[in-house]
């Protein structure tokens, strides 16, 4: 119930323009600096490589116009972590897609490493020009590590629905990750950096449902790997993920991108309806939760949940093509 009304506060305070409201107060911003800076300098070093190029058509045999795919976001979306384009999260949804509505799929990632919300609605001027008929946002992390205030995030998030959703486009936000399974933040910043990306990942379910889109919350949908197998689904940083990270963020997103076009989804479990404010805050806290406005166009009070099992990512694509689909030769 707390979480619910700080996510209304917030979201009221991007209506009417206000700052937000911040965690970090005077006191504790100056104990935190010097932690903030040190994970800042572990963190930029992959940042600063440019991500692998996953643009292009897949399912290319397939028969059909090809769907426009576009991805949209930060350094995840772009898939700073990973060195070849089929792991990446975009491409990984992109194959999917293919195989699950037998057609071709054109993606085009405008998604830039180090964004923050208030770039979106650059990227969003590229991702129209594509006519997309589903986008995917991954978007929130370097928010939180700016100290930007949601409410303000959240402006520019909802903005960027609205526009793509008035192009006819389908629009499916994976929301903040919890920044508290981070191993370069330490505590307190790690607690902090929880809190705030929770607070953020529910204000962020309410304005994109509200704009007519639906959410999927990643939440700590890699941490809890990463406290198992830290090797394995995290990249060398620590901080963006590897190959199989991006599976399980993928595999997270693609039955809602998939539902999204009226596609069949993956079997689901655990349905029900709450008001919008409960719903964002229920699924802050468990990941791969699935948001949607109960009417389907945004403007109720109420909103649907829904668990889809997760299984396993989607299959990186064979040689051969007998697999799932895969880039067509020289697209990317």
């Amino acid at each position: 119930m707390l979480r619910a009304l700080t996510t209304r506060r917030i979201v009221t305070t991007a209506a009417f323009g206000g700052g937000g409201l911040t965690v970090l107060g005077a006191l504790t911003f100056a104990l935190l600096v010097a932690e903030a800076r040190l994970a800042r300098r572990i963190i930029q070093g992959s940042a600063s490589l440019p991500p692998p190029v996953t643009d292009g058509l897949y399912g290319a045999w397939l028969p059909g116009e090809p769907l426009s795919f576009t991805m949209l976001g930060d350094s995840t979306a772009a898939g700073i972590g990973v060195d070849e384009p089929e792991e990446t999260a975009a491409s990984l949804i992109a194959s999917g897609l293919a195989a699950s509505a037998g057609r071709p799929v054109r993606l085009t990632n405008v998604a830039v490493s180090g964004s923050r919300s208030e770039a979106l609605a650059e990227q969003v001027e590229r991702a129209l020009e594509a006519a997309p008929r589903v986008a995917a946002i991954m978007i929130g992390a370097n928010d939180v590590t700016a100290r930007i205030p949601a409410a303000e995030s959240v402006r520019h998030l909802e903005d960027a629905v609205l526009r793509l959703r008035g192009s006819g486009c389908e629009v499916v936000v994976g929301t903040c990750p919890d920044l508290g399974s981070v191993e370069p933040l330490m505590q307190p910043l790690r607690w902090i950096a929880q809190r705030t990306s929770r607070q953020l990942a529910a204000a962020q379910t309410v304005v994109a449902v509200r704009a007519g889109g639906r959410t999927v919350s990643l939440g700590d949908l890699l941490g809890r790997d990463f406290a198992i197998e830290p090797g394995e689904f995290f990249s060398a940083d620590r901080y963006h993920p590897s190959a199989r990270g991006y599976g399980a963020a993928a595999a997270a997103l693609l039955p809602s991108v998939s539902a999204a076009l009226g596609l069949e989804p993956e079997a689901r479990f655990g349905e029900g309806v709450l008001p919008i404010y409960l719903a964002a805050a229920s699924a802050a806290e468990k990941p791969g939760t699935e948001v949607a406005a109960r009417n389907g166009d945004g403007k109720s009070r109420w909103a649907t949940l829904l668990r889809r099992t997760g299984g396993a990512a989607p299959a990186r694509p064979a040689s051969d093509g007998t697999a799932l689909p895969e880039v067509a030769p020289g697209t990317v």
